[in-house]
Protein backbone atom coordinates (compact mmCIF):
# COMPACT_ATOMS: atom_id res chain seq x y z
CA UNK A 1 0.00 0.00 0.00
CA UNK A 2 1.43 3.26 -1.63
CA UNK A 3 0.72 6.67 1.15
CA UNK A 4 1.85 9.80 -0.17
CA UNK A 5 0.82 11.86 3.24
CA UNK A 6 -0.55 10.81 6.97
CA UNK A 7 -2.73 14.00 8.04
CA UNK A 8 -2.43 14.22 11.89
CA UNK A 9 -5.38 15.55 13.36
CA UNK A 10 -4.95 16.75 17.32
CA UNK A 11 -8.31 18.54 18.88
CA UNK A 12 -7.20 20.41 21.32
CA UNK A 13 -9.08 22.23 24.77
CA UNK A 14 -6.61 23.77 27.48
CA UNK A 15 -3.49 22.53 26.22
CA UNK A 16 -1.14 25.23 26.53
CA UNK A 17 1.34 23.53 28.76
CA UNK A 18 2.12 20.69 26.16
CA UNK A 19 1.13 21.42 22.70
CA UNK A 20 4.68 22.73 21.96
CA UNK A 21 6.22 19.43 23.24
CA UNK A 22 3.68 17.75 21.49
CA UNK A 23 4.07 19.33 18.13
CA UNK A 24 7.93 19.31 18.61
CA UNK A 25 7.73 15.39 18.97
CA UNK A 26 5.25 15.20 16.13
CA UNK A 27 7.78 17.53 13.93
CA UNK A 28 10.65 15.08 14.49
CA UNK A 29 9.11 11.65 13.80
CA UNK A 30 10.52 10.57 10.44
CA UNK A 31 7.62 8.50 8.62
CA UNK A 32 8.50 5.12 6.94
CA UNK A 33 8.61 5.09 3.05
CA UNK A 34 8.85 8.97 2.83
CA UNK A 35 5.28 9.68 4.07
CA UNK A 36 4.31 13.11 4.42
CA UNK A 37 2.30 14.84 7.35
CA UNK A 38 -0.08 16.96 7.30
CA UNK A 39 -0.78 18.08 10.94
CA UNK A 40 -4.18 19.73 11.72
CA UNK A 41 -5.06 21.10 14.84
CA UNK A 42 -8.69 21.82 15.88
CA UNK A 43 -8.99 24.43 18.66
CA UNK A 44 -12.26 23.54 20.52
CA UNK A 45 -12.50 27.17 22.33
CA UNK A 46 -9.96 26.95 24.58
CA UNK A 47 -9.75 29.38 27.52
CA UNK A 48 -6.35 29.65 28.07
CA UNK A 49 -3.19 30.38 25.58
CA UNK A 50 -3.61 27.45 23.65
CA UNK A 51 -4.27 29.29 20.75
CA UNK A 52 -1.29 31.76 21.26
CA UNK A 53 0.67 28.96 21.60
CA UNK A 54 -0.18 27.26 18.19
CA UNK A 55 0.01 30.54 16.27
CA UNK A 56 3.45 30.87 17.52
CA UNK A 57 4.74 27.43 16.60
CA UNK A 58 3.33 27.61 13.50
CA UNK A 59 5.01 30.86 12.36
CA UNK A 60 8.86 29.96 14.22
CA UNK A 61 7.80 26.08 11.98
CA UNK A 62 7.51 26.94 8.33
CA UNK A 63 8.11 24.23 6.95
CA UNK A 64 5.72 21.96 8.66
CA UNK A 65 2.54 21.65 7.38
CA UNK A 66 0.45 22.75 9.89
CA UNK A 67 -3.95 24.26 9.25
CA UNK A 68 -5.36 25.31 12.18
CA UNK A 69 -9.03 25.67 13.08
CA UNK A 70 -11.16 27.05 15.22
CA UNK A 71 -14.73 26.44 17.40
CA UNK A 72 -16.06 29.36 18.56
CA UNK A 73 -18.07 27.49 21.40
CA UNK A 74 -16.64 24.26 23.22
CA UNK A 75 -18.58 21.43 21.21
CA UNK A 76 -16.46 18.59 22.73
CA UNK A 77 -13.79 16.08 21.00
CA UNK A 78 -16.25 14.67 19.36
CA UNK A 79 -17.03 17.32 17.54
CA UNK A 80 -13.47 18.47 17.12
CA UNK A 81 -12.54 15.45 15.10
CA UNK A 82 -15.36 15.68 12.79
CA UNK A 83 -14.09 19.06 11.99
CA UNK A 84 -10.29 17.64 11.63
CA UNK A 85 -11.30 14.71 9.42
CA UNK A 86 -13.59 16.86 7.24
CA UNK A 87 -10.17 19.07 6.36
CA UNK A 88 -7.81 15.88 6.17
CA UNK A 89 -6.41 15.75 2.37
CA UNK A 90 -3.76 12.97 3.32
CA UNK A 91 -4.73 9.32 2.45
CA UNK A 92 -4.93 7.95 5.88
CA UNK A 93 -5.24 9.85 8.81
CA UNK A 94 -4.47 9.04 12.71
CA UNK A 95 -6.03 10.57 16.10
CA UNK A 96 -3.80 12.26 18.25
CA UNK A 97 -4.27 13.87 21.95
CA UNK A 98 -2.64 17.11 22.90
CA UNK A 99 -1.20 15.63 26.05
CA UNK A 100 1.97 13.97 25.95
CA UNK A 101 -0.17 10.12 27.00
CA UNK A 102 0.42 8.92 23.51
CA UNK A 103 4.28 9.22 21.60
CA UNK A 104 4.47 10.39 18.02
CA UNK A 105 7.12 7.99 17.73
CA UNK A 106 5.37 5.18 17.19
CA UNK A 107 3.37 5.97 14.07
CA UNK A 108 5.33 3.29 12.18
CA UNK A 109 4.30 0.83 14.29
CA UNK A 110 0.88 2.10 13.37
CA UNK A 111 1.17 2.36 9.79
CA UNK A 112 3.21 -0.51 8.76
CA UNK A 113 0.01 -3.21 9.09
CA UNK A 114 -1.40 -0.63 6.40
CA UNK A 115 1.67 -0.28 4.61
CA UNK A 116 2.26 -4.31 4.36
CA UNK A 117 -1.74 -4.26 3.06
CA UNK A 118 -2.66 -6.01 6.19
CA UNK A 119 -5.20 -3.81 7.17
CA UNK A 120 -7.68 -0.71 6.52
CA UNK A 121 -7.90 0.32 10.12
CA UNK A 122 -5.03 0.16 12.77
CA UNK A 123 -5.87 0.83 16.55
CA UNK A 124 -3.13 1.37 19.26
CA UNK A 125 -4.06 -0.88 22.07
CA UNK A 126 -2.38 0.06 25.60
CA UNK A 127 -2.84 -3.62 26.86
CA UNK A 128 -1.06 -5.32 24.86
CA UNK A 129 1.96 -4.74 26.42
CA UNK A 130 3.96 -3.64 29.55
CA UNK A 131 5.06 -0.64 27.83
CA UNK A 132 2.53 2.07 29.74
CA UNK A 133 4.08 4.38 32.31
CA UNK A 134 3.20 6.50 35.35
CA UNK A 135 0.19 6.30 37.80
CA UNK A 136 -2.30 3.55 36.86
CA UNK A 137 -5.69 4.50 37.31
CA UNK A 138 -7.30 1.37 38.51
CA UNK A 139 -11.13 1.92 38.06
CA UNK A 140 -9.81 3.82 34.43
CA UNK A 141 -7.99 0.49 33.14
CA UNK A 142 -11.03 -1.79 34.29
CA UNK A 143 -13.71 0.76 32.71
CA UNK A 144 -11.56 0.57 29.64
CA UNK A 145 -11.79 -3.01 29.50
CA UNK A 146 -14.99 -3.24 30.27
CA UNK A 147 -16.23 -0.89 27.71
CA UNK A 148 -14.10 -2.64 25.35
CA UNK A 149 -15.21 -6.20 26.16
CA UNK A 150 -19.05 -4.86 25.36
CA UNK A 151 -18.21 -3.39 22.48
CA UNK A 152 -16.53 -6.77 21.45
CA UNK A 153 -19.77 -8.43 22.49
CA UNK A 154 -21.51 -6.38 19.47
CA UNK A 155 -19.04 -5.77 16.70
CA UNK A 156 -17.95 -9.29 17.14
CA UNK A 157 -14.34 -7.90 16.70
CA UNK A 158 -11.71 -9.14 19.18
CA UNK A 159 -10.33 -5.50 20.34
CA UNK A 160 -8.23 -5.43 23.71
CA UNK A 161 -8.78 -1.29 23.76
CA UNK A 162 -11.68 0.14 22.02
CA UNK A 163 -10.93 3.59 23.65
CA UNK A 164 -7.27 4.33 22.41
CA UNK A 165 -6.80 7.37 21.48
CA UNK A 166 -4.62 6.11 18.50
CA UNK A 167 -6.67 4.97 15.65
CA UNK A 168 -5.28 5.20 11.72
CA UNK A 169 -8.37 5.29 9.43
CA UNK A 170 -8.41 5.14 5.38
CA UNK A 171 -9.52 9.07 5.26
CA UNK A 172 -12.08 8.72 2.15
CA UNK A 173 -13.66 5.48 4.31
CA UNK A 174 -14.27 7.51 7.14
CA UNK A 175 -15.07 11.26 5.52
CA UNK A 176 -18.10 8.70 3.96
CA UNK A 177 -19.38 7.47 7.21
CA UNK A 178 -21.45 9.93 9.45
CA UNK A 179 -20.41 10.80 12.56
CA UNK A 180 -22.72 12.19 15.43
CA UNK A 181 -21.07 12.23 19.11
CA UNK A 182 -19.60 15.59 20.20
CA UNK A 183 -17.55 14.06 23.43
CA UNK A 184 -16.07 11.00 24.04
CA UNK A 185 -18.44 9.03 22.66
CA UNK A 186 -16.29 8.92 19.19
CA UNK A 187 -14.82 6.07 20.36
CA UNK A 188 -17.53 3.59 20.90
CA UNK A 189 -19.54 5.14 17.88
CA UNK A 190 -16.91 4.80 15.00
CA UNK A 191 -16.37 1.47 16.45
CA UNK A 192 -19.57 0.40 16.09
CA UNK A 193 -19.47 2.08 12.26
CA UNK A 194 -16.59 0.74 11.28
CA UNK A 195 -17.19 -2.86 12.07
CA UNK A 196 -20.58 -2.71 10.02
CA UNK A 197 -18.49 -2.07 6.26
CA UNK A 198 -17.94 -5.23 4.25
CA UNK A 199 -14.60 -6.63 4.15
CA UNK A 200 -13.14 -3.89 6.62
CA UNK A 201 -9.42 -5.32 8.03
CA UNK A 202 -9.12 -4.07 11.56
CA UNK A 203 -5.89 -4.43 13.15
CA UNK A 204 -4.67 -4.18 16.56
CA UNK A 205 -0.73 -3.45 17.51
CA UNK A 206 0.83 -2.95 20.87
CA UNK A 207 1.49 1.15 21.87
CA UNK A 208 3.11 2.58 25.04
CA UNK A 209 0.94 5.15 27.16
CA UNK A 210 2.43 7.58 29.59
CA UNK A 211 -0.74 8.28 31.97
CA UNK A 212 -1.26 12.16 33.13
CA UNK A 213 -3.36 12.50 36.60
CA UNK A 214 -6.20 14.91 36.86
CA UNK A 215 -3.95 17.45 38.30
CA UNK A 216 -2.26 17.80 34.89
CA UNK A 217 -5.16 18.47 32.99
CA UNK A 218 -6.79 14.65 32.29
CA UNK A 219 -10.73 15.20 31.17
CA UNK A 220 -12.59 12.20 31.05
CA UNK A 221 -14.16 11.43 34.02
CA UNK A 222 -16.95 8.67 34.90
CA UNK A 223 -20.10 10.83 33.16
CA UNK A 224 -17.84 10.24 29.94
CA UNK A 225 -18.33 5.88 31.09
CA UNK A 226 -22.28 6.18 31.24
CA UNK A 227 -22.06 7.79 27.85
CA UNK A 228 -19.68 5.28 26.09
CA UNK A 229 -22.13 1.95 27.52
CA UNK A 230 -25.31 4.51 25.82
CA UNK A 231 -23.30 4.84 22.53
CA UNK A 232 -22.04 1.27 22.17
CA UNK A 233 -25.42 0.21 22.71
CA UNK A 234 -27.19 3.29 20.66
CA UNK A 235 -24.55 2.30 16.97
CA UNK A 236 -24.70 -1.44 17.29
CA UNK A 237 -28.48 -2.00 17.94
CA UNK A 238 -30.54 1.19 16.77
CA UNK A 239 -28.35 2.29 13.68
Amino acid sequence: MHINTLSIIIPTYNEERTIIALLNKVKDVILINNIQKEIIIVNDCSTDNTELAVKKYTTENPDLSISYFVHNINKGKGAALRTGIHKAAGEYLIIQDADLEYAPQEYNILLQPIIDDFADVVYGSRFMNDKSKGFVFCWHTLGNKFLTFLSNLFTNLNLTDMETCYKIFNTKMIQSIKLEENSFGFEPEITAKISKLYGIRIYEVAISYHRRTYKEGKKINWKDGFRAIYCILKYNLIK
